[in-house]
């Protein structure tokens, strides 16, 4: 009799093979997979998001996983990853704990700064590094855990064990200003950066450094079939999540599954065209919509809603709570997750003018950063091209920050920060070029943000347009 039950069950098993989308009449099989690749794409959306800047390094770069790409001066429009910031010195590693543990070593702050966040493949933070991370500016060696190790940690570590194989770990050395010197300066600390895998021998390999500066580095969002390409990648890649196992058969119908080739037809990839221009539409339908303003009556929003902030840096712990639609606009605007967010650094967003009209590359337009503004380091407001969440191309300059050279205050201590075509005369370094042809959006960076942020009593004002 047991033999006639296993029999039975293989067989049932083998009936899994077929297809789900070929169970159903066509225009139920099109309609069920263009629904299903629309939500793919939202619930996706932070995986494929790192999994882009990945094959972007691997690509535009020829660095390798375990390894750090870094920019040697602050970043120009050739960095085409999300809302970058022009304004530090970008180190990043992109991490893979397949064949075991590895070790991100932070340096003391002595001489030098990291703001550092280590996250895994879906973004959700591991832990921060650097004067606001887990070492305290004292430096540490963070232990990133395979998802199935099993050994003890070794004392003087920090681990972090991670729910996926891959991630990432963006560290930002901080500049004083845009000095040469300095930048120099920033470079070199940043370089006592050390990754290495566990456990550490004689022949452990020095950490190999690639400079990225000047290379077109393009991770924006392919919404496109594309966007199915990669997010397969990530499915063979890393384990399923308890929290995502809802999808597993949303994806088969896609075609998408752990263990088989991925092999759209023709009529598919063109479905996914479809969904994914959906994705995008409904997805910049909400960013438009707006985020929770942080001032009643301004239009600056935090760049992440509190919802999504609690969830990642509680690595979606709450039952109740898993904000994926919060998630997927969040993570076409940027990258990295910040378990401390407000902290290192705080981020403003504005995409309209003071009178609620969109950010036109063809008007000029002015932003007053009121005086004593709450940080500790530096404030930056930097122009994004409102399509692509990216570096406006072929723009010399990006931002206008309180570290830049010769940045002019008024008499009041206040800051005119110009927007537009042509800055106004005598008014360069407090000038952001835009492209006429585009919109765009801004982002105000706060530094080390202090409480007068935070209880509201120093607020950043609307953007005027000028006549």
């Amino acid at each position: 009799m047991l033999r006639f039950v296993l029999t039975g069950l293989a067989l049932l098993a083998g009936a899994t093979n077929v297809p789900a989308q070929e169970t159903l009449p066509t225009d139920l099989r099109d309609r069920a997979i263009e629904r299903r690749a629309t939500e793919a794409v939202i619930w996706g959306m932070p995986a494929v998001n790192a999994d882009l800047m990945l094959q972007a390094m691997l690509k535009a770069t020829k660095a390798k996983v375990n390894e750090i790409v870094y920019w040697s001066k602050p970043v120009n429009w050739k960095n085409q990853t999300l809302t970058p910031n022009p304004d530090a010195i970008y180190f990043m590693s992109f991490w893979n704990v397949t064949d075991g543990p590895i070790v991100i070593e932070i340096p003391p702050a002595e001489g030098g700064s990291i703001a550092g966040n280590i996250v895994n493949a879906w973004q959700m933070p591991l832990e921060d590094a650097g004067p606001y991370g887990a070492d305290e500016g004292k430096g540490g060696k963070y232990l990133i855990l395979p998802p199935d190790y099993m050994g003890e940690v070794p004392e003087g570590f920090i681990p972090l064990r991670s729910d996926t194989f891959t991630g990432f770990a963006l560290l930002r050395s901080n500049l004083k200003s845009h000095d040469a010197a300095e930048v120099e300066k920033s470079v070199a600390y940043g370089k006592k950066i050390k990754i290495y895998p566990m456990p550490v021998t004689e022949n452990t390999p020095a950490t190999v450094f690639t400079d990225a500066y000047d290379v077109l580095f393009d991770s924006t969002i392919r919404f496109d079939a594309s966007f199915f390409d990669n997010l397969n990648r990530v499915v063979q890649t890393e384990p399923w999540l308890e929290r995502d196992r809802v999808m597993i058969d949303q994806l088969k119908t896609l075609g998408i599954e752990k263990g088989r080739p991925f092999q759209p037809s023709p009529e598919t990839r063109a479905l996914f065209d479809k969904a994914a221009a959906e994705a995008k539409a409904e997805l910049s339908a909400r960013y438009d919509a707006g985020f929770p303003v942080i001032n009643e009556g301004i239009r600056w929003f935090p760049a992440a809603v509190a919802e999504m902030v609690k969830a990642a840096s509680e690595a979606y712990s709450d039952p109740g709570l898993y904000p994926v639609d919060a998630r997927g606009v969040t993570y076409t605007l940027g990258f990295t997750g910040i378990k401390r967010l407000g902290t290192a650094q705080f981020y403003l967003m504005a995409n309209k003018d003071k009178d609620g009209n969109a950010f036109d590359g063809a008007s000029n337009y002015r932003l007053v950063v009121p005086k004593d503004a709450p940080v500790e380091q530096y404030w930056s407001v930097t122009v994004y091209d409102r399509e692509t969440h990216a570096l406006v191309r072929n723009m010399e300059k990006a931002s206008v920050a309180s570290i830049g050279e010769g940045v002019e205050k008024n008499a009041d201590g206040s800051v005119d920060v110009y927007f537009g075509a042509k800055a106004p005369e005598g008014k360069d370094a407090n000038f952001v070029p835009v492209d006429p042809a585009r919109k765009f959006e801004l982002l105000f960076r706060l530094y080390g943000p202090q409480k007068p942020l935070f209880d509201k009593t120093w607020k950043l004002p609307d953007v005027e347009k000028l006549p």
